[in-house]
């Protein structure tokens, strides 16, 4: 996106809260690949989503250092908890004491792990899943919790344009690349769901459980 034009989107939205500032300024500076961090228009976005969902029940995948969970947690209703999957170990002080300083630790439980495996010890179903995690796993992702989300639920996909390089005329020569592929051609083909995507930062699909 037109810097410019970013700039203006920013300024025309909810104000960032100070926290999530503070835990993006600390992110960029002493985490690699902070990037990743969804950053305050995706977040405010995330916030009106769950707004508009009003999930009791949500899974994320790729904490990261936890701004899109915090984000979540502000749309959410007081009952609402929200369960979110890091595989990256070191990132989990980062991760606790920004939840407490956001107030929001009652409300999230974070697990320390690889997805795949956390996903199959929960119990619980969910009526929203964040599905940031790695790109390769996305289509195994979509399988493992497609059972586990409700009738009307939602998945929101993360980064799958990854970076305009879908729609390349080559094969991939990546597997992350590959991954996302797959998962695209994996939900269109799906008539379990209607989807739509919403060309915002590197791409985010929106996926309803009919």
């Amino acid at each position: 996106m037109d810097l410019d034009l970013e700039k203006y989107i920013l300024e025309h939205i909810d104000a960032e809260e100070d926290v999530l500032r503070e835990l993006d300024r600390f992110t960029h500076l002493n985490v690699l690949r902070a990037r990743m961090l969804s950053g305050h228009l995706q977040g405010t976005l995330l916030k009106m989503l769950c707004r508009m969902i009003n999930p009791q029940a949500v899974l994320e995948i790729g904490t990261f250092t936890g701004y899109s969970a915090i984000s979540m947690v502000r749309g959410l209703s007081s009952q609402a908890h929200i369960h979110t999957i890091e595989v990256n170990d070191e990132l989990e002080s980062v991760i606790r004491r920004f939840f407490h300083k956001a107030g929001v630790s009652n409300q999230i439980t974070l697990h320390i792990g690889d997805a795949l495996d956390v996903i199959d010890k929960l119990t619980m179903n969910f009526d929203l899943v964040f599905m940031d995690g790695d790109k390769r796993q996305y289509p195994a992702y979509y399988n493992a919790v497609f059972p586990r989300l409700n009738q009307g639920g939602y998945i929101l996909a993360d980064n799958i344009l990854w970076g305009g390089k879908v729609s390349q005329p080559n094969m991939p020569d990546d597997e992350y690349t590959k991954g996302i592929m797959d998962f695209n051609d994996m939900v269109k083909a799906d008539a379990r769901v209607e989807k739509v995507i919403l060309p915002i930062r590197d791409g985010l699909t929106l996926i309803r459980k009919k």
